[in-house]
C-alpha cells in the first residue's frame, strides 16, 4: 500500500525494507539513489573518440587512434583504414587503475567552458590548486593540451626544415622546453585547433552512423617528459559544446578524460584510455555519468560496472581475437531497473528462475490490452476503437509516401491478383459460374478497398479463404439437389451473417480473442501457410500433367518422327446425319465449295486446321508438345529462390546500404521482372495469367443486383439463419485470429486495434456482397504477413557493427487502398498482365507460405525433433523446460494442426470454424498436462479474471488482518512499558 502511495516517506520506507531482504553493495545503493531521480529528458548517444599524444621531434600532436559509438574501431597499424567493430575486451587491472586515476585525480562536473584553451586553463588550475602538478607546469601541460588533433582522414604532418634541425641539435626535453617557450603565445593567439568545425569534419560520412543528438566523449592520452606522476582529469562541461577539430566529426563535447604520464607506461595509459572509452558508451555508465554529484558517483559506477564483468580465463582465450558484435544486443534496461527505486527488482541481474538462465526474465502474461476490454455499454468497444482511430487519419496517408510502399503495393497486388483469378476459378467450377473470376476481381477490388479506407486496421488485407469456397461448394450443391434458388438463398444467408456479426460488435463479443494463445494462433497462421504451399506445389504438380515430359523422344531417330493429317472419308463432309460428329466444310467458311473441299492438300494443313476440318492425326510424334512443365518449374522455382536470396541481401557485406535496403526491399519485384524476362525471350508457350477484357457477369443470365424475394419458399428466409450462423462464427475467428496474429506486439504497431471496427465493415461487406452477389471476405493471414514484412521500419543510422534496430512497421492505409484499387483496374490491364506466367505467380505464393512461417516458434519446436541436444539452438524456453516437455507440447500441437487439415479436405469442412474454436478448448485442457511454468515459456498463461478478483480480495483482507494485529500488538507494548 505505501509502494502504491508513491510519496516520499513511502519510498523510503519501501527502500529500508528493501535493502533488509535484499542487501545492497553501498556503490549500488548510491546508484540507485542517483537513477532513481525523475529526469525527463533521454540520455544523449555518446560518440567517443580516443586520442593519443605523436612525438616528431621537437613536435607534437594528437593523433586519432580509437572510436566507439558502441562498439570499439581501432586505427590499423598501417594507419589508412579501421578496423572492424568488435567488442572491447578490457583488463580487469586497466579498470582497477582507471577507479585509482578517478579518486587521486581532478574530477571537473558542470564545468562553464566554450572553448578549449578556456577548459585547459581551469583543468591546470584545479590541479594546481589540488596540489597535484607546481605552478611552474602550467604553461608546458596547456601546450601539450593544445597540440592539433590528427584525425584518420587526414594526412600525417610533416616537419620542416628548421624543425628538423632543431631536432638534430638538442634533446627532446629541452626541444619541448623550448618550444613552451618561443610558440606558446603563438599557440594562444593562432589556437592550433580551430574554433570552428573544419570542412572535412562537416562532410564526413561517418555522421551517418551517429544519432542526430548525440554528443562526444574526448579522451586523450600521452606520454611527456616533464611529468613525474600522472595528470589525471576527468571533465563534464555544463552545456556541451563544440571545441572546433578536436573531434573526427561536428559533434559537440560534453565529457573529457585527460591522461598525461611520464614515459615508460605507455601500454599501460592506452589501456586505460580504452577502459574510460568503453565505460562511456556504456548505457548505464554513461547516465552515472551525466547524472554524477561527485566523485565517489562516478567510483559507484565503476564498481557497478565492474560487478557485471565477466572474466575469460587467460588460458582459455585468445585476447588478440577481436570479438564480433552480436546480432542482438542486449539492453541495460535490466540492470537500470534493479538499480532504480522506481521498480522492483533484485540486484546485480538474478531476476526470476534459476540455473542456465538465471539472468532472464519470466515471460510475461497473457497481456490484454485496453482494445479487448469488456465494457458493458451498448457498442462500448466500436465506439472506443472509433476514437483510438480518429486522430491518426491524417497520418494513415501522410505515412504512406515512401519508397518502400511502392514495393509493397506491387508485391501484394501480384499476390491478391493471383488469388483472385485461383479463388475465382475455383468459385466459378464450384458455383456453375454464378460466382467467377469477374465476380472475384470486383469483389476483391471493393471490399479491400473500403476495409483499408474505414477499417480499424488497415495493414490487414482482405481476401477470399478455402473454407469459404467449401462452404459456397456445399450451399451450391444444396439448392441445386433441392430446387432452391442458390443466390436468393445466399443473399438471406450473408444479411443473417451480417446481422449476427453486428450482434457480435455490439456486445463486445470480440474481447473473448483474450483466450486465443499462442497455441492456437500458432495452429491457426500455420494451416493457413501449408495451404499456401500445399496449392503452390499442386499447381506446379498439375503442369506436368497438362504438359508431359517426352520421355521416349531419342534425338537419334528423329528421322523416324512424323505426324500426317489424314483426309476424312469423302462422303462423310456431305452427310446431312445431325449426329454427325464431324463438321462440314461450308460450316467453317462460306466460300469453301465441295470441290475446293477435296482438293484440300491436308498434308500441308496445321495441327488446328486438320482438327478443324474433320481430319484426323496419325504418326508417333502427334503428342509431342514441348517441355513446358520443366520450364515452368523453373520460373516457379527459380522466383522463390531469388527472391529469397536477394531479401537476404539486405544484411549482405556488399554494395553500400541504400543499395542494399533498395535490393531487399524490392526483391519479389526484381524476381518477377528477371523471370518475366527470361520468359519472353525464350518465346515458349507456358501459361500465362489470364484476365478478362469486359465487365460482366460470368453466367449471362443473372444480373448485378440479387433481388431478395420471389424464387424461394417464405420458410427459407427464416431457415438460413442456421447455415448463416456457422458463417459467422467462421468468419468471426478467421478475421479475429488474423487480427491478433497482425497485432502482435512484435510489431511494434503504435496506433493501437480495432477489433470491433474491423468486424463491423466485415459484416456490413457481407451484405453488400451478397447483395450483388460477389463473394464474401474476410482477413487473409498469409498475405497480411506479407504485408506487414514489406513495411517494416529499420533505423537508418546504426552504430558501426550493430545490426539495423528494429522500429515498427508503417502504418498506413495508402498500400491497401492502392493495392485493391489496382485489382479493380486490372481489367483494363491485360495487354500488359498477360504476359506474367502463371509458375512465376506460384513462386509468389510460395515465398508467402513459407515467409510466414518464420519466427513461428511451432516451427522452430519441430525442426528440434530432428537435432541432436548439442546442435539445439539456444532457445530460451529450452533453458528452463525439459527437452520431453517441449517435444510432448509441439506434438499436440502436430495432431490438432493434422486433425483440422483432414477436416479442411473432405466433406466435414463445413464444421472447420468449430474446430478452430475447438482449439482454445484442447490449450484449456493443457493445463491439465503441464505446469504454469512450463506454459509460460513455450506459450501464454490463460488469464483468469474471476480467480484475480478472489485473489485480490483475499490479500486485501489478510493485509486488514495482518495491520489490526500489528496495531494490538503495539498496543501491548505500550501496556507493558507503562
Amino acid at each position: 500500500v505505501w509502494w502504491q502511495l508513491s510519496e516520499p516517506w513511502a519510498r523510503s520506507i519501501y527502500s529500508l525494507v528493501f535493502e533488509l531482504h535484499f542487501p545492497v553493495s553501498p556503490a549500488a545503493e548510491r546508484l540507485r539513489y542517483i537513477l532513481g531521480e525523475d529526469d525527463d529528458l533521454p540520455t544523449p548517444t555518446l560518440f567517443t573518440e580516443m586520442d593519443t599524444l605523436q612525438h616528431d621531434g621537437d613536435d607534437m600532436e594528437w593523433k586519432e587512434s580509437a572510436r566507439w559509438v558502441k562498439f570499439e574501431e581501432k586505427v590499423e597499424e598501417g594507419g589508412e583504414r579501421w578496423s572492424k567493430p568488435h567488442v572491447s575486451t578490457l583488463t580487469l587491472h586497466s579498470l582497477f587503475e582507471l577507479r585509482t586515476c578517478i579518486q587521486t585525480g581532478s574530477v571537473l562536473l558542470d564545468l562553464e567552458g566554450y572553448s578549449l584553451p578556456e577548459i585547459v586553463d581551469d583543468i591546470v588550475d584545479r590541479q594546481i590548486a589540488d596540489g597535484l602538478i607546481g605552478p611552474e607546469l602550467r604553461e608546458k601541460v596547456s601546450f601539450v593540451l593544445l597540440r592539433k588533433h590528427r584525425h584518420q582522414h587526414k594526412k600525417p604532418m610533416h616537419r620542416s626544415l628548421a624543425d628538423m634541425g632543431k631536432s638534430n641539435n638538442c634533446p627532446a626535453s629541452e626541444c619541448v622546453c623550448a618550444s613552451v617557450g618561443l610558440h606558446h603565445a603563438q599557440s594562444r593567439s593562432m589556437n592550433d585547433i580551430s574554433d570552428t568545425p573544419s570542412t572535412d569534419q562537416l562532410k564526413n560520412k561517418f555522421m551517418k552512423k551517429i544519432p542526430r543528438d548525440a554528443e562526444a566523449s574526448n579522451v586523450l592520452i600521452g606520454e611527456v617528459d616533464f611529468l613525474d606522476k600522472p595528470f589525471v582529469a576527468f571533465v563534464r562541461l555544463a552545456q556541451a559544446t563544440t571545441l572546433g577539430g578536436l573531434t573526427e566529426v561536428p559533434v559537440p563535447t560534453r565529457f573529457l578524460f585527460v591522461l598525461l604520464g611520464p614515459h615508460g607506461k605507455g601500454k599501460s595509459y592506452n589501456e586505460i584510455g580504452r577502459a574510460i572509452a568503453t565505460l562511456m558508451v556504456d548505457d548505464l555508465f554513461s547516465d552515472v555519468a551525466y547524472k554524477a554529484r561527485d566523485r565517489d558517483d562516478l567510483i559507484a559506477g565503476i564498481d557497478e560496472f565492474l560487478d557485471e564483468v565477466i572474466v575469460l580465463p587467460p588460458g582459455e582465450w585468445d585476447p588478440k581475437i577481436r570479438i564480433e558484435p552480436p546480432k542482438k544486443v542486449p539492453s541495460a534496461d535490466m540492470r537500470k531497473s534493479v538499480l532504480n527505486l522506481n521498480e522492483l527488482g533484485q540486484v546485480n541481474g538474478a531476476v526470476g528462475g534459476a540455473g542456465g538462465g538465471e539472468d532472464e526474465e519470466m515471460p510475461a502474461p497473457h497481456e490484454l490490452g485496453e482494445e479487448l476490454q469488456f465494457t458493458g455499454r451498448f457498442c462500448g468497444g466500436l465506439w472506443l476503437d472509433i476514437k483510438r482511430k480518429v486522430p491518426w487519419i491524417l497520418s494513415d496517408f501522410s505515412q504512406g509516401f515512401h519508397i518502400q510502399s511502392i514495393s509493397a503495393v506491387l508485391f501484394i497486388y501480384l499476390g491478391c491478383i493471383t488469388n483472385a483469378i485461383t479463388f475465382g476459378g475455383l468459385l466459378g467450377d464450384a458455383t456453375d459460374n454464378y460466382q467467377g473470376v469477374m465476380e472475384s476481381f470486383l469483389g476483391t477490388a471493393l471490399a479491400g478497398t473500403v476495409f483499408c479506407l474505414l477499417g480499424g486496421q488497415p495493414l490487414i488485407i482482405l481476401s477470399s479463404t478455402g473454407p469459404i469456397l467449401i462452404f459456397e461448394k456445399l450451399l451450391y450443391e444444396f439448392c441445386k439437389s433441392n430446387t432452391i434458388d442458390y443466390m436468393e438463398l445466399r443473399l438471406w444467408i450473408g444479411l443473417h451473417s451480417c446481422l449476427q456479426c453486428l450482434i457480435l460488435v455490439a456486445t463486445d463479443a470480440s474481447y473473448i480473442i483474450k483466450y486465443i494463445t499462442r497455441f492456437t494462433e500458432e495452429g491457426f497462421s500455420s494451416l493457413i501457410s501449408f495451404i499456401f504451399i500445399s496449392d503452390a506445389i499442386k499447381k506446379m504438380v498439375g503442369s506436368f500433367k497438362y504438359y508431359p515430359i517426352n520421355r521416349g523422344f531419342k534425338p537419334d531417330y528423329v528421322t523416324s518422327y512424323k505426324c500426317e493429317c489424314i483426309a476424312p472419308d469423302q462422303g462423310e463432309p456431305f452427310s446431312s446425319s445431325p449426329s454427325s460428329s464431324s463438321p462440314s466444310p461450308s460450316s467453317f467458311s462460306p466460300f469453301y465449295s465441295p470441290s475446293s473441299f477435296y482438293c484440300l492438300d491436308w498434308s500441308q494443313l496445321s495441327k488446328k486446321e486438320c482438327v478443324k476440318y474433320g481430319g484426323a492425326l496419325l504418326g508417333n510424334t502427334c503428342k509431342y508438345v514441348p517441355d513446358l512443365a520443366l520450364m515452368s518449374f523453373i520460373l516457379f522455382f527459380g522466383t522463390y529462390s531469388m527472391t529469397v536470396s536477394l531479401k537476404k541481401f539486405k544484411t549482405s557485406r556488399y554494395f553500400p546500404t541504400m543499395c542494399r535496403s533498395l535490393i531487399g526491399d524490392f526483391s519479389i519485384i526484381i524476381s518477377i521482372l528477371v523471370f518475366c524476362g527470361i520468359d519472353y525471350l525464350l518465346g515458349l508457350e507456358t501459361p500465362k495469367l489470364h484476365v478478362l477484357t469486359e465487365i460482366k457477369p460470368t453466367r449471362p443470365d443473372r444480373g448485378w443486383l440479387v433481388m431478395p424475394f420471389g424464387k424461394n419458399p417464405w420458410w427459407v428466409y427464416v431457415a438460413s439463419a442456421v447455415p448463416a450462423l456457422l458463417v459467422t462464427i467462421l468468419i468471426f475467428m478467421d478475421q479475429q485470429i488474423s487480427a491478433v496474429i497482425v497485432n502482435r506486439k512484435e510489431n511494434k504497431l503504435k496506433k493501437g486495434c480495432g477489433y470491433h471496427l474491423d468486424l463491423f465493415w466485415v459484416g456490413i461487406l457481407m451484405a453488400v456482397c451478397s447483395f450483388l452477389g460477389l463473394p464474401w471476405y474476410v482477413a487473409a493471414t498469409v498475405i497480411s504477413i506479407a504485408h506487414i514484412d514489406s513495411l517494416k521500419m529499420e533505423s537508418e543510422s546504426s552504430a558501426p557493427g550493430e545490426q539495423p534496430q528494429f522500429l515498427g512497421v508503417r502504418e498506413q492505409r495508402l498500400t491497401g487502398i492502392l493495392v485493391f484499387v489496382l485489382n479493380g483496374v486490372s481489367i483494363f490491364l491485360a495487354p500488359v498482365l498477360q504476359y506474367i506466367p502463371m509458375p512465376v505467380l506460384y513462386g509468389v505464393f510460395l515465398y508467402m507460405g513459407v515467409a510466414s512461417l518464420a519466427g513461428i516458434q511451432f516451427w522452430e519446436r519441430i525442426k528440434l525433433y530432428l537435432m541432436p541436444a548439442k546442435h539445439q539452438p539456444d532457445f530460451s524456453f529450452l533453458r528452463h523446460v525439459p527437452l520431453r516437455r517441449v517435444h510432448l507440447f509441439t506434438l499436440v500441437q502436430i495432431i490438432c494442426l493434422a486433425v483440422l487439415w483432414i477436416l479442411k479436405s473432405t466433406v466435414a469442412a463445413i464444421i472447420f470454424p468449430v474446430m478452430i474454436l475447438g482449439l482454445m478448448v484442447v490449450r484449456k485442457m493443457m493445463d491439465l498436462m503441464f505446469s504454469q511454468h512450463d506454459l509460460a515459456w513455450l506459450d501464454d498463461i490463460l488469464p483468469e479474471k474471476d480467480k484475480k478478483k478472489e485473489k485480490g480480495g483475499k490479500k486485501k483482507k489478510d493485509n486488514k488482518k495482518t495491520k489490526a494485529a500489528a496495531e494490538t500488538e503495539s498496543d501491548e507494548e505500550v501496556r507493558d512499558e507503562d
